[in-house]
């Protein structure tokens, strides 16, 4: 098949099941792994590849390049691809020997091979140690319980308020707090993150916990809001319309694509919970259907940021935010067959593969200029893998949850 073949397009039933898209997103898969399998440096640590694959100058490790990739190359471990048990284990040794703060513990945001490049301490971090972690538990790594029992003690301690069933966001290297900002972004990476502990320990704790984050923000926040998510809030968890931090991570106003990604979250917790909830489908619609109309572009692609009222703040257009619709509309798809999820899902991967994805070198483009050429202003490279191979793998099995179970049914 062309590797640019995305789907038969006179295929009458739903693209998951039409044996080409199959094809065309098993392809891209080995494509974006082949690519990555660069990044393992001889010492263990990873590199940040340029658009050709090539290492970028060193400017530390950050964790959650690490984390990522022991998450994304653990799904690696249940779909075949060769190299995935050694990228989770290189993986996994940098995250304790390097990342972990012998002195006071938790994890460092970034460092190198001799030094501690920056000790913050930042619950979005270490929720991602969370994932790695669990993740790494459910590919069978030998060290997964340890760090995962790591973790989880040093986000209940520091970072876990039980009163408002929310994680705060940030500490000195020796848990001094120094700011009030709570943050949505956290929260909902601490969401996902809980779901697969969920999944690979079957402690029910972690689903007790995400049912109050995902009531805050889907029930209490959203419906005030027009269905949109504000991103910041106060320390006493009122919205802070006015903020702006870093503009990767903490942007002013609504990232539609945390509604892309809170969405599916939150029909995985649905599922994982056994489908009690009456609102859910319809929550993760409104959100979806909200971000959409708001951020999709009249030349394709998905708008950065928006102003709580709606309208486009930064108009940049970045592929993650793409891999995030791609996801929760295949989700809803599975689910309602009547609604016009399936033209979404169809609209969005067919701006990916004519824009998004480096069909030449494997790996998508993390950026767009004006004209739709790739550009390098916000990120250098490409700096992820994580995003896009969701985006490929969650499409090609049935279920809204446990996939790294229904993985192992493919062989990429």
């Amino acid at each position: 098949m062309n590797t640019r073949q995305l789907a038969d397009l006179n295929f009458k039933d739903s693209w998951s099941k039409d044996p080409a898209h199959q094809a065309f997103l098993m392809n891209d898969a080995r494509k974006q792994y082949t690519f990555f399998d660069k990044s393992l440096r001889g010492d263990g640590g990873f590199d940040v590849l340029d658009i050709n694959g090539t290492a970028l100058p060193r400017a530390g490790q950050e964790l959650h390049t690490t984390t990522r990739l022991i998450h994304s190359y653990s799904l690696g471990v249940a779909t075949g691809h060769p190299n995935s048990a050694r990228m989770v284990d290189a993986g996994m040794k940098y995250l304790w020997n390097m990342h972990r703060d012998k002195q006071h513990g938790g994890f460092f945001w970034s460092v190198d091979a001799t030094n501690i490049l920056d000790d913050l301490k930042l619950a979005y971090g270490h929720v991602f140690v969370l994932l790695a972690a669990s993740s790494a538990k459910l590919a069978g790594h030998p060290d997964a319980d340890r760090i995962l029992a790591d973790v989880a003690d040093i986000l209940d301690r520091y970072y876990w308020d039980d009163q408002v069933g929310l994680y705060r966001d940030e500490f000195a290297r020796d848990w001094q707090p120094f700011s009030t900002y709570r943050g949505m972004n956290s929260n909902m990476h601490a969401v996902e993150a809980m779901l697969v502990a969920f999944e690979a320990t079957g402690e029910t704790f972690w689903l007790d916990r995400t049912a109050r984050i995902l009531d805050f923000f889907t029930n209490q926040i959203a419906p005030k809001h027009d269905w949109r998510l504000p991103e910041h809030f106060h320390q006493d968890w009122r919205v802070n319309p006015d903020f702006f931090g870093n503009p990767i991570f903490r942007p002013a106003g609504c990232t539609p694509g945390h509604s892309f990604e809170l969405s599916r979250l939150l029909l995985q917790y649905w599922d994982l919970s056994g489908r009690t909830d009456p609102t859910a489908f319809t929550r993760a619609s409104h959100l979806v259907m909200q971000a959409f109309n708001d951020a999709w572009l009249p030349d394709g692609g998905l708008a950065y940021t928006t102003r709580l009222d709606g309208s486009i703040d930064i108009a940049s257009r970045f592929w993650w935010p793409v891999t995030e619709a791609i996801g929760v509309f295949s989700a809803l798809q599975k689910l309602d067959k009547a609604q016009d999820f399936e033209s979404l899902y169809r609209r969005t991967w067919t701006f990916a593969n004519s824009q998004l994805i480096d069909h030449e070198n494997g790996g998508w483009f993390p950026e767009l200029d004006i004209s739709g050429q790739p550009v390098s202003q916000q990120f250098l490279g490409k700096p992820d893998l994580y995003h896009s191979l969701q985006a490929v793998l969650f499409p090609l099995v049935p279920s809204l949850s446990r996939h790294y179970q229904a993985l192992k049914n493919l062989v990429i």
